[in-house]
């Protein structure tokens, strides 16, 4: 599910399930994306100390096999199993079948249990019905104590491409504040909007305008208690 761009024959979004169009997306080409983990993850992750991380959305599995090898445990999640299965085979060619767990989700109805020193949304856009602000809440309660949430999204289409009237592209103040985060429990890292050069799939240049929001949950006092909810249950 990381991303909205469409190409061959897939359906019309709204016309079948969100697990149908996905799985139609990614069987209408050998590979969808490039295989290279996102640089805003490269960018911010490589730095930290390797421990558990969720990955939201995961796609053919770049960003999970790129933890993967530098010693993260990982449990990776999408919507589309077809893009899970071309994971796999991913990991298995890196050689890090064994700390991957992928897990197919529609993340609107179910999400992975536990808790994440890192929880990692990249473009977790759909053109279908996805509640993804409810969704990156749940991701919030999922990240333990002292662990970092990074959310990076687009802020629009490319640049030479018209904008769809049915995505919403939240800033990163807006991202923040649909959180809903209780005060004082978190730390904003970054809250930023960066410009990426982008060949097109007709080999023009275009322009990308991201977002990225990374916070970091303050640890708890000793003894104190939480639960990460179903986000069908909460809201």
């Amino acid at each position: 599910m990381a991303h909205v761009h469409a190409q061959g024959p897939v359906p019309e979004p709204g016309t079948v399930s969100e697990t149908e169009f996905w799985d139609a997306r990614y069987a209408s080409e050998d590979r969808v994306w490039s295989g290279n983990a996102n640089d805003v993850l490269v960018r911010e992750v490589s730095d930290m100390t390797p421990g558990t991380v969720l990955d939201l959305g995961c796609g053919e599995g770049a960003d999970a096999v790129w933890l993967a090898l530098r010693g993260w445990r990982v449990t990776a999640t999408d919507i589309s199993q077809v893009a899970l299965d071309r994971a796999e085979r991913h990991a298995l060619e890196e050689g890090v079948a064994d700390r991957i767990d992928w897990q197919q989700h529609d993340l609107g109805v179910s999400f992975p249990p536990g808790e994440f020193d890192l929880v990692s949304a990249h473009f977790l856009h759909s053109r279908g019905d996805m509640p993804r602000e409810r969704i990156l809440r749940t991701a919030a309660r999922a990240v333990a104590p002292g662990g970092v949430l990074l959310v990076v999204g687009h802020a629009g289409f490319p640049s030479r491409e018209p904008d769809p009237t049915d995505v919403l592209f939240p800033t990163p103040d807006e991202v923040l504040a649909s959180l809903e985060l209780p005060d004082g429990g978190w730390e904003v890292l970054i809250s930023a909007e960066h410009e990426r050069i982008q060949t097109r799939t007709d080999g023009r240049p275009g322009t990308h305008t991201d977002n990225t929001l990374m916070v970091r949950r303050v640890p708890e006092a000793p003894g104190q208690a939480r639960r990460v909810e179903n986000p069908a249950r909460s809201g």
